[in-house]
């Protein structure tokens, strides 16, 4: 089963005032909450959610699409919504792809497709300049996603070319 998910990791600027709507979750960051969230068919699955710190502060919010003429029309709403939230906040989206299971990273709004999991982490702590923050996102993306990469069209990169998914390994 494929789950697809759409984080935004606030900085300086507060997204709620982006967000048209949000559940109230006020937990921590564990891979379990976040797989709970994003579990297809879950109340609140659809929709992005914000972590604010080490805390998921709201699921279920709707973030502005961009308005960009330029974007292929094979990009998605979590996709676009990752470029909309970026372009109006300073804000770090994570995209993963319920339909391939692909990650991709938006930020000032630049997205970028089929980043390894590494290529993730690394962009993150640049970012946020906080490693520990990103573990727990990166370690459930790993548990849940394994990698995925798929090509994407213009006014967006993409790292890797696509390959078959691959499950995590149990150690």
């Amino acid at each position: 089963m494929r789950i697809g998910a759409l984080i935004a990791i606030e900085q300086s600027i507060q997204l709620q005032e982006a967000v048209e709507s949000g559940i109230k979750v006020d937990c921590d960051v564990t891979e379990e909450m976040l797989e709970t969230i994003f579990f297809p068919n879950n109340a609140v699955h659809d929709g992005g959610v914000i972590i604010k710190g080490d805390r998921i502060a709201y699921a279920a919010c709707i973030f502005p699409l961009s308005q960009r003429t330029d974007l292929n029309k094979s990009l998605g709403t979590r996709h676009r919504a990752a470029i909309g939230l970026s372009e109006e906040t300073d804000a770090v989206i994570v995209v993963v792809s319920e339909e391939n299971g692909m990650i991709s990273h938006a930020y000032k709004g630049q997205l970028v497709r089929g980043v390894t999991l590494e290529e993730l982490r690394a962009f993150l702590t640049s970012i946020i300049l906080r490693p520990a923050r990103t573990n727990n996102i990166v370690k459930w993306l790993r548990a849940r996603f394994g990698e995925h990469h798929q090509t994407a069209g213009p006014a967006v990169i993409t790292r890797h070319e696509a390959r078959p998914p691959t499950k995590p390994k149990d150690k």
